[in-house]
């Protein structure tokens, strides 16, 4: 029954994660239009750091340490292709998270400079990653 628990924790914390690797790019889309010290810009910047500091990063940490816990009491998983190739995935998310922090900065500095498209371009990214992981927990192709 602890299994079923800490899984249940591992989802949700997961689509909370999710939700906020989906969602704050696209502010970054609306902030990059927004003028520099505008009332715009200061609501995109407290709606960036809300997402980010008090659902996003506590979200990450939940699901990994529930997705670490699940191992630790099933360790033969680790033996598995499948969850293996979702590891690397899921660190490739938690780069992503960083890399939305550091694009969260350039807009507190007044240095960011990208277009539209580059942060609907990274809009994208943890999609590909969220669907790729669900093809190998659910279908378990290796």
């Amino acid at each position: 029954m602890l299994y079923l628990w800490i899984k249940t924790i591992h989802i949700i914390a997961i689509i909370s994660w999710m939700v906020g690797l989906l969602y704050l790019p696209r502010l970054y889309v609306y902030h990059s239009t927004a003028r520099k010290n505008s009332r715009q810009d200061h609501t995109f910047r407290l709606m960036e750091k809300r997402l980010l500091k008090r659902i996003m990063t506590p979200a990450m940490i939940t699901a990994i340490l529930a997705g670490l816990t699940l191992i630790a009491l099933n360790p033969q998983l680790l033996t598995q292709i499948w969850l293996q190739i979702k590891i690397a995935l899921v660190l490739a998310l938690i780069g992503i998270h960083g890399k939305f922090s550091v694009m969260r900065k350039t807009f507190i500095n007044g240095t960011a400079k990208k277009s539209q498209n580059y942060y609907r371009i990274w809009n994208e990214v943890p999609t590909a990653l969220m669907v790729c992981i669900i093809i190998l927990v659910i279908v378990r192709p290796f």
